[in-house]
């Protein structure tokens, strides 16, 4: 892990009017870059082995340079250069799953949000840790899969976009599904609407919901369309398309933009301050955008089933705000809350606050 002593160091020697938002060209970099084009910020879009002409279909979110390198692994032969760029990283989901967690978390380049949560997202037994210590009810855990004997979804660590998850119902469909070389984990299948909850924390802003230090956000909320999970039953019976070779996956090709019930706004902001609050004593605290993705079963009961502690796709529907980021600020998106964020960092002298 590169040091934050190292990190500062570098900032310092920043020109503070001249700071450059880069990040990859994929996941959600359409929103960074058109947020941070708002805020006043130079832009940098860093495309790994991909054609960037699309992004001359989007001129208000297109941005003002390309960085064209072969791998992620390249970034690191770069990173002289970039911080000649007065470069700030916004990393997504994307970004840090193919640079691999590992060689981010060393990475010399000075990056939006707290590194150190990388190691509690990934490994799905320390999130558990993490969440059941700040008194979140999550799914049980099947430790045992021979004693599968309810539904239940089997997920690998790491963000795979939905890659590989499959639900089985006993031992037989589990050994059918698995692929053995991953780490995974057993959790029951949970009966309920999914509601995937796209928070911020500030822990340099002082107005709004307040926590022991710093404010959480509310921006948007979305739902998952998973490839052909959500179109096999128009098929038939699951275990009939199964004995035909076809596997029910949960690949996410897309978001869908909702609005909870009001009634529940209450316990979602529980949540998320437990959460953040937790997250101090355990790694120094979780900075930025995160997502609480939950099930809300037909007793309104909230299950919290993961936590993506970074911008996620499925703010992507909010490009110009939503029913929520719209009573903070009209217009508001989770990119431009970023760079929104970075711009107060610089004005009040705090980017070592937030930037690691």
């Amino acid at each position: 892990m590169v040091s934050k002593d190292k990190i500062r160091r570098i900032l310092d020697s920043y020109d503070k009017k001249n700071i450059t938002i880069a990040t990859g060209c994929s996941h959600t970099s359409l929103q960074i870059f058109h947020g941070a084009k708002l805020e006043g910020f130079r832009t940098l879009g860093i495309s790994v082995q991909q054609k960037t002409k699309m992004y001359d279909a989007f001129p208000a979110a297109k941005p003002d340079d390309f960085l064209y390198v072969d791998s992620y692994a390249q970034l690191i032969d770069m990173t002289d250069y970039l911080i000649e760029q007065n470069v700030i990283v916004v990393p997504h989901g994307s970004f840090v799953e193919y640079m691999t967690p590992a060689i981010f978390e060393s990475w010399e380049v000075p990056s939006f949000g707290n590194r150190m949560v990388l190691d509690w997202e990934a490994d799905r037994e320390k999130e558990r840790e993490w969440l059941t210590s700040a008194g979140v009810k999550m799914p049980r855990i099947i430790s045992d899969a021979q004693k599968i004997d309810r539904p239940v979804l089997v997920k690998y660590h790491g963000a795979k976009g939905g890659r590989g998850f499959f639900i089985a119902k006993d031992y037989p469909e589990f050994k059918m599904g698995l692929e053995h070389a991953k780490k995974y984990h057993i959790q029951e299948y949970v009966l309920g609407t999914r509601y995937y909850v796209h928070f911020f924390y500030s822990p340099i802003k002082t107005e709004g919901y307040k926590l022991s230090k710093g404010v959480l956000e509310l921006l948007s909320m979305d739902r998952r369309d998973e490839s052909n999970i959500d179109e096999m039953y128009k098929l038939g019976s699951v275990e009939e398309l199964k004995r035909h070779g076809f596997f029910p996956t949960f690949v996410v090709t897309g978001n869908v933009p909702i609005v909870a019930r009001e009634s529940l706004l209450p316990k979602f902001f529980d949540l998320g301050e437990r959460i953040i609050e937790s997250s101090f004593n355990l790694f120094g605290g979780l900075i930025g955008p995160f997502c609480i993705e939950s099930i809300v079963t037909d007793q309104l009961d909230v299950v919290v089933f993961e936590v993506s502690a970074r911008i996620v796709a499925g703010t992507n529907p909010y490009i110009s705000g939503s029913s929520y980021s719209d009573l903070i600020q009209p217009g508001l998106s989770t990119g431009r809350r970023i760079a929104q964020e970075i711009k107060l960092g610089v004005e009040k002298g705090l980017l070592h606050e937030i930037i690691t």
